[in-house]
């Protein structure tokens, strides 16, 4: 689904976010991402994609990622032909969506397509959920333990946890990524994961702005109607889409 924040007579080809939606890699849809990529769209004023990636369980890992990392291709490939601009590209998700990113982000720099930037809304990037924050937040706190488990279960098998495209940090290396928005929620038991991949980016020497959005739960960034920080978070993902684009130039 293509949002744009000009109408079809914008005569100048404008820049792309492909957008990948969370849901544990179960569920989840382009139309439950709706509002959050057409205010992506609004405040970044960029073109978003957003993929309407095969789910497990009838699709397992790897089918995800290469469908992400496919849809990525194609945009690349097809830009022009949708008025949008071939060397203005950004990759982005959140939660499960922000795991595809990361993983897009890799294989973009590996095929030498330049990406203007990642934009990583709690992602997960670890083989396994051992942190601090996956006990202290694995109840009551919206994303719980069971869920996490039923969801991973349903994905991927126990022999291919320790895949880099899985878990992004497991990746050989991460210079040369493109820089990295990372939006992450306080009470999230995914933020210590999102802190530790901040900071493995910025020892391999890439740029990244890191955002923790405290008082609030995984999933918070699709509340805007009732959550601040949420519409906040939506501002804040914008700017640096338009900031990243704008650097490109």
């Amino acid at each position: 689904r293509l949002f744009a924040p000009y109408p079809k007579s914008h005569a100048s080809p404008i820049p792309t976010l492909v957008y990948f939606h969370g849901g544990g890699f179960t569920i989840g849809s382009i139309q439950t991402h709706n509002v959050l990529c057409r205010e992506l769209a609004r405040i970044g004023q960029c073109a978003v994609i957003s993929v309407d990636y095969r789910l497990a369980p009838e699709h397992r890992f790897p089918v995800a990622t290469n469908d992400a990392w496919d849809a990525l291709q194609w945009v690349s490939k097809s830009a022009e032909s949708m008025g949008l601009q071939a060397n203005a590209l950004a990759v982005g998700g959140d939660s499960a969506g922000g795991t595809l990113a990361a993983v897009c982000a890799i294989h973009a720099r590996d095929a030498g397509l330049k990406l203007a930037l990642q934009l990583l809304i709690y992602p997960g990037t670890a083989a396994r959920q051992e942190t601090t924050s996956h006990n202290t937040y694995q109840s009551g706190f919206m994303l719980d333990k069971a869920t996490v488990d039923w969801f991973f279960d349903h994905y991927i098998d126990a022999k291919d946890r320790d895949d880099w495209r899985f878990a992004p940090m497991l990746a050989e290396r991460h210079d040369g990524l493109a820089p990295a928005w990372i939006g992450l929620a306080e009470c999230d038991p995914l933020v210590d994961e999102g802190v530790a991949y901040a900071d493995m980016l910025r020892m391999a020497g890439v740029k990244v702005d890191l955002e923790i959005y405290h008082g609030v739960v995984h999933g918070f960034v699709n509340m805007g109607r009732v959550i601040p920080e949420a519409r906040q978070a939506h501002q804040d993902a914008g700017r640096a889409l338009k900031h990243a684009f704008a650097l490109g130039q």
